[in-house]
C-alpha cells in the first residue's frame, strides 16, 4: 500500500532501512531501502529495462528526476564518476536513502535535492528517469515542461514507461509539446516497457 504514495513528501510509515543487494554498474551491490517509497525490495522491472538499454553514463552534468533510493543516480555516478550527478524527488524519505547509498557506495559526485532546490541555471548534459506516472497527466506533463528545456544542446533524455501505462500518448505529446529544437523518438522496446529518447537539438 505504500507504494501507490511514494510521491509523498512525507512517509507515514516508520523508517526502517534495510539490507537488499542488487546489480548496479555491472557489480553487486549492498545498499538500503525503507517502506513508503517507490520500489523498496530492489530495481523494479522499468528500471532495470531502462538500466540495461542504455549507453553508458556521459556528460559534465546528469539528472535522475524521480530517484527513489538511487538506482539510476547510483549508476550513473559509477559509471561516470567525474560527472555531477544530480538526483531529485518530491520524498524526503527516498532523499535520504539516496543520500545513504551514495556514502556507502563512495559516490561522491551526487547531490541530491527537492526539484526546486536545483538552481535554474544548471542544464544536463544526459538525463536518465523512470518518471513517476501515477502522479497524474497533468502532473506528468509539468514535470516534463521543467526538465527537459533544461537539456543542453546535443543533450539527451532517456525516459522509461510502461506501453500500458501511455509511453505511446507520452511520446505523441512530448513531440507536440517540445517543437522542432527537439527530437523524439522510441529508442528500445523490452519487457513492456518503451523507452524514448529525447534530444535537444538546438
Amino acid at each position: 500500500m505504500a507504494e501507490q504514495h511514494y510521491f509523498s513528501s512525507n512517509p507515514v510509515s516508520e523508517f526502517t532501512p534495510q539490507q537488499v543487494k542488487v546489480r548496479l554498474a555491472g557489480q553487486d551491490r549492498t545498499v538500503v531501502t525503507a517502506p513508503g517509497i517507490f520500489s523498496p525490495a530492489g530495481i523494479d522491472k522499468g528500471t532495470a529495462v531502462l538500466l540495461a538499454e542504455v549507453p553508458p553514463a556521459t556528460g559534465s552534468r546528469i539528472l535522475d528526476i524521480g530517484c527513489g533510493w538511487g538506482p539510476i543516480t547510483l549508476t550513473a555516478a559509477l559509471e561516470s564518476p567525474d560527472s555531477q550527478v544530480y538526483a531529485v524527488d518530491v520524498n524526503q524519505r527516498s532523499m535520504e536513502l539516496t543520500r545513504m547509498n551514495a556514502e556507502r557506495l563512495g559516490a561522491t559526485n551526487v547531490q541530491v535535492s527537492l526539484p526546486e532546490d536545483v538552481p535554474t541555471d544548471v542544464e544536463f548534459d544526459l538525463i536518465w528517469s523512470n518518471p513517476p506516472i501515477r502522479v497524474g497527466k497533468d502532473a506528468l506533463h509539468n514535470i516534463m515542461r521543467t526538465w527537459l528545456p533544461r537539456l543542453t544542446v546535443g543533450g539527451k533524455a532517456y525516459l522509461v514507461v510502461q506501453k500500458n501505462l501511455g509511453s505511446d500518448s507520452l511520446q505523441k505529446w512530448l513531440v507536440n509539446e517540445l517543437g522542432s529544437d527537439y527530437s523524439v523518438n522510441r529508442y528500445a522496446t523490452s519487457k513492456g516497457f518503451r523507452i524514448l529518447l529525447v534530444e535537444r537539438m538546438s
